[in-house]
């Protein structure tokens, strides 16, 4: 077995044996094997980056064995420097999530463990399908394990929340389907997306194929106007589930562009920049006004998110290797960052049981070591340098002066809503005096909970200060990537 597919099928079928345990009298050896399996997941996706070869954008680990032989699909699995550290954050995220739900979750431990690690082996498949009716089962098959734990684990309204989730994004993707069928047809009977991405195609058949992707992709990022759906997902969602929904299920969606929309059909993604550019600016700038207003925690990071999402759709669509390689460095420090906000959240929420920042107030003087760890991970949101969430926005800003100045500049003024908003929450929960008797009564972390935000702490820290080892893997693939979406591919 390669590579890849032990990284894919590593943690569904430690899922899988979770979900056989059985009942809630077995919680302990659950949450045990749910962690071996969280941590063997990771370590298999670890030789990845030691055997990377970064002076090629060729695919690497590829496998490729027959699988529907009627009609030609494969499952073909391979990475590049765009996809490779996104297998690792997933592996990662995946891990810190077992360590959250440790002592919180009670009821169904068994199937809230096994749901997250089967959809941890999903998304990492979403990363590596280099077939196209492969990418679509995986991409699909992520949905079923978010959905249960959104409708099962969530809060009061979790089934309109996990309803809205499942219909916004299956809606969406039904479009690309039929794109994939186009595409299909048009070249002889082929899913290979390498095949795809060579094959020349009309202005207007790959203006319309950039628009059945847009509905998938746009809806997954979640892009304005699309994005209404998050804010009431994430505040209905457990803990867990808006970690590794904002750290890693919206990058499927953004990673979909890299590797369908900008390769397959270049002219359309050229002619069509200008909106992408434009939903972009205003995801960045609307949606973090509205972030500003917010009285829920969980709302305010969930709209952060879309306005920090905003900066990965601008870099891709500016075209230029600046843009794109801090778009990607963009995700892989958002993967970091907000699931450090809505785990920091959690904690707090396990404590109080609210999300309104009115129901705290001075809360350093009673959890100062946590405190701490929340004060770091908000000046990362910010993008302060020196943490991961600089450098991608950083990047991202300065490939948008280079192609042109105004758009650099309306980027640029959205790291002071991000700012604003970000300090404002802080400032109220966390500090001045104790704000009432829940905030006096608070215990501070416990050593299950510093580990896992000293361990979200180090990548943040380590990402801002040394970026070399994110940037070195992508910049040969990027390269490749932009002289593909250069060439003009009409018939």
């Amino acid at each position: 077995m390669g590579l890849l597919s032990l990284a894919i099928w590593t943690p569904i079928v430690f899922g899988v044996v979770l979900l056989a345990l059985g009942r809630d009298d077995q919680a302990k050896a659950v949450r045990w094997v749910a962690l071996i399996g969280a941590f063997v997941s990771l370590l298999v996706t670890l030789p990845l980056y030691h055997r990377f070869q970064l002076d090629t954008s060729a695919m690497q680990f590829v496998e490729n064995t027959s699988w529907i032989e009627r009609f030609n699909v494969s499952y073909h699995l391979g990475v590049d420097g765009i996809s490779l550290w996104f297998v690792i954050l997933t592996a990662f995220i995946n891990l810190i999530v077992v360590i959250a739900g440790w002592e919180v979750i009670t009821q169904r431990v068994n199937q809230y463990m096994g749901a997250f690690l089967i959809l941890s082996g999903l998304m990492i498949g979403v990363f590596c399908a280099l077939d196209g009716i492969l990418f679509y089962v995986f991409f699909e098959a992520t949905l079923i394990p978010m959905y249960l734990i959104i409708g099962i684990w969530g809060g009061p309204n979790k089934i309109y929340a996990a309803f809205k989730f499942f219909l916004y994004t299956l809606l969406g993707s039904l479009l690309m389907l039929v794109a994939l069928i186009f595409l299909y047809t048009k070249s002889g009977g082929s899913f290979d997306i390498a095949t795809w991405q060579k094959m020349p195609l009309s202005q207007t058949a790959q203006t319309l194929l950039f628009f059945s992707f847009f509905a998938a992709f746009a809806v997954k990022v979640p892009m304005w106007p699309v994005h209404t759906w998050l804010p009431d997902v994430h505040v209905e969602a457990p803990t867990g589930g808006s970690a590794v929904l904002a750290a890693i299920m919206l990058k499927l969606g953004a990673y979909g562009f890299l590797r369908f929309s900008m390769p397959i059909a270049p002219d359309a993604a050229r002619e069509w920049a200008w909106l992408m550019i434009a939903l972009s600016l205003i995801a960045v700038v609307y949606v973090g006004l509205v972030a500003l207003v917010q009285q829920d925690m969980k709302k305010l990071v969930a709209y952060s998110s879309v306005a920090h999402m905003g900066f990965v759709t601008l870099g891709f669509f500016i075209f230029n290797d600046l843009g794109v390689s801090g778009a990607i460095v963009q995700m892989i420090a958002h993967g970091f960052v907000s699931g450090a906000m809505f785990l920091s959240i959690g904690v707090l929420y396990d404590r109080v049981h609210s999300r309104d920042i009115a129901a705290y107030g001075g809360v350093v003087n009673t959890m100062p070591k946590f405190a701490a760890f929340a004060l770091l991970f908000a000046m990362a949101n910010c993008g302060l340098p020196g943490t991961a969430g600089f450098v991608g926005e950083w990047m991202v800003i300065l490939g948008a002066v280079k192609a042109n100045f105004w758009i650099g500049f309306a980027a640029a003024t959205a790291l002071i809503f991000g700012a604003a908003y970000t300090l404002w929450m802080y400032k109220r929960v966390y500090l001045g005096p104790v704000g009432n008797h829940h905030v006096k009564e608070l215990k501070d972390i416990n050593a299950r909970e510093f580990t896992m935000l000293a361990l979200l702490a180090i990548a943040v820290l380590f990402m801002g200060l040394y970026p070399k080892p994110f940037t070195d893997v992508m910049d040969v693939s990027v390269v490749d990537l932009l002289k593909h979406v250069a060439a003009s591919k009409l018939n």
